[in-house]
C-alpha cells in the first residue's frame, strides 16, 4: 500500500516527465541525457539489449560508469553476448546482467520445454518483464535505445515520458533518430554494434522468437515472425 506522500511524489515525478518530454522534444540526445543526469544522477540508468551500444556510449560521455543493466535471458545470440562482454572491457560503462528466477532448464521443468513457442507472452513476462522490474528497483529513471522510426507501435515514443507501469522516468534520446543517423553515430566514434546487423537482421532479440528480416520490412518484423506480437512487453 502506498502512503499519500509516496502518491504525491510519484505525481509530481509524473509531471516533471510530461514537462521535460515537452521541454526536449527538440534537443540533442546529448541534451536529454545531461538533462537526465543532472536530475537524476545515481538514480539514472541506461538499459541495453546490446543490438548495439549508441546509447550507452552516449551515456557515457556524459556520466563516466554510467550503469548500463542488460538482461541475459539465457536464450540469447552467443554475438549478443559478446557484444556485451566487448562493450565492458572497452567502454566507461558499468554493465550490470540481471538474469531470470529460473534457468531455462528450471523454466522448462515447470512449464513444458519452448514455452516461447507456445505462449511467448508468458515466456517473456517470466524472462524479461519481471526481471528488469527487479533490476530497476533502485533507479528513479532509465534510458531506452527506442526509436519511432522502427514500427508503428513505436512512431509516438516520447523522448521522455512516463512509465505507468514501473512508475519511474523513462528516457528514449534517440527516439527520432533514423536508422542512418544511428548507422552515422556508430561510424564516427566507432561504437560496438551486434554482428548480426550486418547478417540481415534489423532487430536482435532472443534467438528462437529473431529472425533476418525481408527486403521492405520493417525493422521489427523479424521478431516474432508470424504472430500478432509485436512487443515483448518492456515497453507497453
Amino acid at each position: 500500500m502506498t502512503t499519500l506522500q509516496e502518491d504525491r511524489d510519484t505525481e509530481e515525478l509524473k509531471a516533471l516527465a510530461e514537462e521535460a518530454g515537452r521541454d526536449l522534444e527538440d534537443a540533442s540526445a546529448l541534451e536529454i541525457l545531461r538533462w537526465a543526469v543532472d536530475t537524476f544522477g545515481k538514480g539514472f540508468c541506461v538499459t541495453s539489449s546490446m543490438e548495439d551500444a549508441v546509447v550507452a556510449h552516449l551515456a557515457s560521455r556524459v556520466l563516466k560508469g554510467v550503469d548500463v543493466v542488460f538482461l541475459d535471458t539465457g536464450y540469447h545470440f552467443p554475438e549478443t553476448i559478446g557484444t556485451r562482454d566487448a562493450v565492458e572491457a572497452v567502454m566507461d560503462v558499468n554493465v550490470i546482467t540481471l538474469t531470470p528466477r529460473q534457468t531455462v532448464a528450471e523454466q522448462d521443468a515447470e512449464y513444458g520445454p519452448k514455452l516461447h513457442d507456445r505462449d511467448p507472452d508468458l515466456c517473456c513476462a517470466l524472462r524479461k518483464v519481471r526481471p528488469l522490474e527487479e533490476g530497476l528497483a533502485g533507479y528513479t529513471a532509465w534510458a531506452t535505445g527506442l526509436r519511432r522510426d522502427e514500427s508503428p507501435t513505436r512512431a509516438d515514443t516520447p523522448v521522455v515520458g512516463w512509465d505507468e507501469k514501473r512508475r519511474k522516468v523513462k528516457i528514449s534520446p534517440i527516439a527520432r533518430w533514423t536508422q542512418d543517423d544511428v548507422d552515422t553515430y556508430l561510424t564516427e566514434h566507432g561504437v560496438l554494434s551486434n554482428p548480426l546487423l550486418t547478417d540481415g537482421y534489423a532487430s536482435v532479440g532472443c534467438a528462437p522468437c529473431t529472425r533476418r528480416v525481408l527486403e521492405g520490412e520493417d525493422a521489427r518484423a523479424g521478431r516474432w515472425a508470424g504472430r500478432a506480437k509485436t512487443e515483448c512487453g518492456l515497453h507497453g
